[in-house]
């Protein structure tokens, strides 16, 4: 017997998500038709309320409720050192640390020449706009340790010492091949204090 139309089309929706397979896709699908009304429209409403009031942050592009973020608008912070990450949960996973104090900027992804994705679909000309404009003196490549990452912080690093500022990359610490947003705050801690200038 063949699923229902308005089944298949919730597996196939959610199945888009990341990491998300047909299997779990149909588990999810089915869970969220046995879950009480009260708490779908709660899912609903989550899901609407974030995409409405969430925004990208105009300085470090983080994703924020507010317009400079949190990060940003935050004078306590050591303002000429900058940690370039890939992702907003990147940043999350880095800013776990205590021990980093300074600002952030997220690139909105990592080269990959296979995927076409060049230096003008991520926010490198931003990076060193910023880079230019603020009195940085070091930026913190925080990208991740696979080859895309690895790629980016290579090309990135060779524009950035152009401009005479200090790059250093994460130490040891995280594993090669691993992504940063899921690395627990020791190992990221550790990859902070053993960073390396490029």
């Amino acid at each position: 017997m063949n699923r229902p139309q308005s089944i298949e089309r919730m597996i196939d929706v959610i199945k888009r998500l990341p990491g998300v397979g047909p299997k779990m896709a149909e588990r999810l699908s089915y869970y969220i038709l046995k879950m009480p009304d009260s708490e779908v429209n709660r899912l609903i409403e989550s899901i609407l309320k974030a995409r409405q009031v969430m925004k990208s942050c105009s300085v470090c592009y983080n994703l924020s409720e507010y317009d400079p973020c949190p990060v940003c608008s935050d004078l306590d912070r050591e303002r000429n050192v900058v940690c370039v990450v890939e992702t907003p949960q990147d940043l999350i996973a880095v800013s776990k640390v205590k021990d980093y104090k300074g600002l952030y900027f997220v690139l909105g992804g990592a080269l990959s020449p296979l995927d076409a994705v060049g230096p003008s679909d991520i926010r490198i000309d931003k990076l060193i706009k910023r880079l230019k404009s603020d009195n940085i003196s070091e930026v913190i490549i925080a990208t991740d340790t696979d080859s895309k990452g690895e790629m980016t912080a290579v090309y990135i690093a060779e524009l950035i010492k152009k401009l005479g500022v200090k790059v250093t990359r994460l130490g040891y610490g995280l594993p090669v091949g691993g992504d940063i947003e899921y690395a627990d705050e020791v190992t990221i801690s550790m990859a902070i204090a053993g960073r390396k200038e490029m």
